[in-house]
């Protein structure tokens, strides 16, 4: 009898306690730093601020050699309801906002299914390693870059 008692006031703790608030641009604290990709002869980099008043700011840069070929301003700031939501300048270009769908404790995907591509972006941290993943929203097309941090 005992147990099933505790098990009753298990059950309506966890009903009364308030479920977690939606994710915030402080949730994905854990993309912060400098990530490099080197690999014959080419090579990316992309970095990201600490959050600091509610948003962090990146930028990618890739080339070959001592050529630079790309870059790209980035910053994840609250998007629509608060959510947060990924902006990308690639070459400068007017930003395309993409709105995070899915996150964890070392992962993110944000989504945009009216852009022409990418219309995914992911990324997934593994200790020292972050893999960054560009698709179409079905998940074809897909193209990744995985990082080693500096």
């Amino acid at each position: 009898m005992k147990s099933g008692w505790a098990m009753i006031a298990a059950m309506l703790l966890t009903a009364a306690s308030p479920a977690p608030g939606p994710a915030s641009v402080g949730d994905l604290a854990w993309l912060a730093g400098t990530w490099v990709k080197d690999a014959g002869g080419e090579w990316t980099e992309e970095s990201w601020s600490a959050p600091r008043g509610g948003i962090m700011l990146g930028h990618s840069l890739s080339g070959a050699g001592d050529t630079a070929q790309g870059f790209e301003f980035l910053m994840l700031q609250p998007g629509a309801g608060g959510v947060p939501a990924y902006v990308a300048q690639p070459g400068g270009k007017p930003p395309v906002s993409f709105a995070l769908v899915d996150h964890g404790p070392a992962r993110a995907t944000f989504e945009n299914a009216g852009h022409d591509y990418p219309q995914r972006i992911a990324y997934v941290r593994d200790g020292n390693r972050l893999t960054a993943t560009i698709s179409l929203i079905d998940g074809s097309q897909a193209m990744s870059w995985t990082y080693r941090r500096r």
